[in-house]
């Protein structure tokens, strides 16, 4: 494919894809690069040694102002919002009256604005629901003009260190506007591929000249979204529509760590009866790693079952782990089955394959911690 198709959108560094001669492919209503000639096993493999760029453009950059944009944004998440320090950021969910997961996203504190960045698939439904339930009380803008890239792996400080003085020395989760050899740039440490890194936004018509100086670099090379998903796969990290959507909660999919002490016990936002028992009582499932045995691996959609062949779920996400050396995935199975160690059967191609409940993530995670 060499031209975006007339119904897919493009970001602003589409061109540069096609120079690179990348496979594109359309995901979440964009013509985005899967790999390029380098290969998803190679670029994965290449991020977890040095450092891979990756076009995060399509995802949603948006700006919350008002009198008290935090305390605003608290009625539709779980997360402490109101005690995130200046310069930092936190992930967090919007949820339905049902604790279900409408989308995940990262909040930073900007100073007089709070900066958020939202998945792809959901930024019109997202930016559509803040307008709605904050009306009156923040002010929700669409930053259209702004592009994003994700600088990952263990060389990606000292790669960003050249341009970017001070990125060495941020702490993670930790949020600097800055300038790149003069452009003025906003430089999170955070990512999802469970290495250390990077997320560059900047103006759509300087992508190219950042993309093109970091590229030019020995260590860095151009990444699509297949060694993305093995990546967070390995790392054990969710992917809104598959691991989590309107039907899962905060708890059964394994993310309690995102609800703050203050929330849980002060509630005020969405599905916090729900919630609030689920944490006292268990969920009646839980999103766990498995670990198939052997070489092959087990895909989304499949069906895992018990030592005696009834479902008690099913896999979200699957795939072969390059740095695991294994097949790895994740999915929702009934609590009985949840511990690790837990021996189950995954329905491959209508054989039983065995496997077991497995800790995540199925690799190390290496974010800098300062």
């Amino acid at each position: 494919m060499t031209e975006a198709s007339e119904s897919l959108k493009t970001t602003p560094l589409h061109s540069l894809h096609l120079e690179l001669k990348g496979k594109m492919v359309p995901f979440a209503g964009y013509d985005m690069p899967v790999q390029y000639p380098l290969g998803i096993l190679k670029e994965h493999q290449h991020t977890r040694a040095k450092a891979g760029l990756f076009d995060v453009s399509h995802m949603g950059q948006v700006r919350l102002t008002g009198e008290d944009p935090a305390a605003a944004l608290e009625s539709l998440v779980p997360g402490d919002i109101k005690g995130l320090a200046r310069g930092r950021m936190r992930y967090t969910l919007f949820l339905n009256e049902q604790g279900g997961i409408l989308d995940d996203l990262m909040v930073t504190n900007a100073g007089d604005h709070l900066f958020l960045v939202v998945n792809a698939a959901r930024k019109d439904h997202d930016v559509a629901h803040m307008r709605e339930r904050l009306k009156g009380k923040a002010e929700v803008e669409l930053l259209d003009d702004l592009a994003l890239m994700a600088l990952q792996g263990p060389e990606a400080a000292a790669v960003l260190g050249r341009f970017i003085p001070e990125a060495a020395t941020m702490k993670f989760m930790s949020y600097l506007p800055t300038t790149f050899d003069g452009i003025p740039v906003i430089i999170t440490r955070s990512g999802y591929t469970g290495e250390d890194g990077y997320e560059i936004s900047c103006d759509k018509s300087d992508a190219e000249t950042i993309a093109r100086a970091l590229l030019a670099e020995d260590e860095v090379e151009a990444i699509g979204l297949g060694a993305r998903d093995s990546l967070r796969l390995e790392a054990g990290l969710c992917l809104y529509g598959h691991d989590i959507d309107e039907t899962t909660t905060p708890v059964e999919s394994g993310l309690e760590w995102a609800l703050s002490k203050r929330r849980r016990e002060e509630g005020g936002f969405p599905g916090y009866a729900i919630i609030k028992d689920q944490l006292a009582n268990g969920a009646p499932r839980r999103r766990v790693g498995l670990q198939p045995e052997g070489r092959q691996p087990a895909r989304e959609h499949t069906d895992v079952c018990d030592a005696d062949g009834q479902k008690i779920g099913e896999v979200t996400s699957g795939g072969f782990g390059p740095t695991a050396s294994a097949p790895v995935a994740m999915g929702y199975v009934d609590r009985a089955h949840a511990a690790v160690g837990t021996p189950v059967q995954l329905m491959v191609r209508g054989k039983p394959l065995a496997a077991k409940v497995a800790a995540m993530p199925f690799v190390p995670q290496r974010y800098y911690r300062g």
